[in-house]
């Protein structure tokens, strides 16, 4: 007479061990879809430090060296390092500092060149990355052009103030060609090393996807070389605002209006150290303020939108 013997890890249709077998998958079925959806939202960034820590981190710092910056400076000027036409003392320097400020100079300086700056960085930034598409697309462009610009991001920019003088005279022109030789160059090297470490899985997805050159440029790689090209942007700025006073320094002429570097060449033609001071001072001041104002934010933005965080 035979025996049947249950089967191992089976049963009847409708039997505990594939009730439980099938309850197990659908759980995993819902972690899976859970974990889809934490990947698709958007990152959980912590809360931020308080108003106290900020102070203590950010501000604070530079405020004590600050402080101890002008301490050094007011003991070699007692010691008398130099003589009072060459060192001044800090309060000589803040006074002829609040002097530009109420007379209008400062302000009527700081405009100009911020204006200058600006349409010199806005042209720049439009060569700058179509130069930059058109190596990244075309290799032997790379090849033929890369290593010449190149060696234009490492020229000093002063070095074309002659040159600009010659072909434009005393004019906008001069300093605008001035500040594009010296941004364009880093605009387009850090918008090609933003590509260049773009993987090249995501130009194949865009082309699975249907998309033409111009749309996975625009909608695949460009998004994903965002912080290589804007460290290429910060560094481009950077290389315009010294290229704009270098250009404004040299081709100093009644007729361009008053820019900061043309208030630094007034204080070294009249031998005014302390207005000399003041210019650099307020050159600082407002290549800080760009910085705080728009590049930090805008860093923070990006790396926070991809989940990253800046310590």
């Amino acid at each position: 007479m035979a025996t049947d013997f249950p089967r191992s890890g089976r049963s009847s249709p409708g039997g505990a061990p594939n009730l439980a077998l099938a309850e197990g998958g659908a759980a995993e079925t819902r972690a899976v879809e859970a974990g889809l959806d934490a990947l698709d939202a958007a990152p959980n960034v912590p809360a931020g430090p308080g108003p106290g820590r900020v102070f203590v981190r950010s501000v604070l710092p530079p405020i004590v060296f600050l402080v101890l910056l002008v301490g050094v400076w007011q003991l070699a000027y007692l010691a008398e390092l130099k003589p009072s036409y060459a060192l001044p003392s800090p309060a000589d320097v803040a006074e002829k500092f609040w002097e530009t400020v109420q007379d209008g100079r400062a302000t009527e300086a700081i405009w100009t060149s911020l204006s200058r700056g600006a349409i010199g960085f806005a042209m720049s930034l439009v060569i700058g990355s179509l130069l930059g598409l058109a190596m990244w697309w075309s290799r032997w462009l790379r090849a033929a052009v890369g290593p010449i610009v190149s060696g234009l991001q490492s020229l000093p920019s002063v070095a074309w103030v002659p040159a600009a003088i010659i072909w434009f005279q005393l004019s906008n022109a001069a300093i605008y060609t001035v500040v594009l030789l010296g941004a364009v160059p880093s605009i387009a090297n850090g918008l090609l090393g933003g590509m260049k470490q773009v993987p090249p899985l995501f130009d194949r997805v865009g082309r699975v996807l249907g998309l033409s050159t111009l749309g996975r440029t625009a909608y695949v790689l460009l998004p994903a070389a965002l912080p290589g090209y804007l460290g290429g942007l910060r560094q481009g700025w950077a290389f315009a605002w010294r290229s704009l006073m270098a250009a404004e320094l040299i081709t100093y002429s009644p007729e361009l209006g008053q820019g900061l570097g043309q208030l630094l060449n007034i204080g070294r033609e009249l031998s005014q150290m302390s207005l000399v001071i003041t210019s650099i001072a307020l050159i600082l001041v407002v290549g800080v303020a760009i910085e705080l104002l728009v590049f930090a934010p805008l860093e923070r933005r990006v790396l926070t939108r991809r989940g990253l965080t800046i310590r």
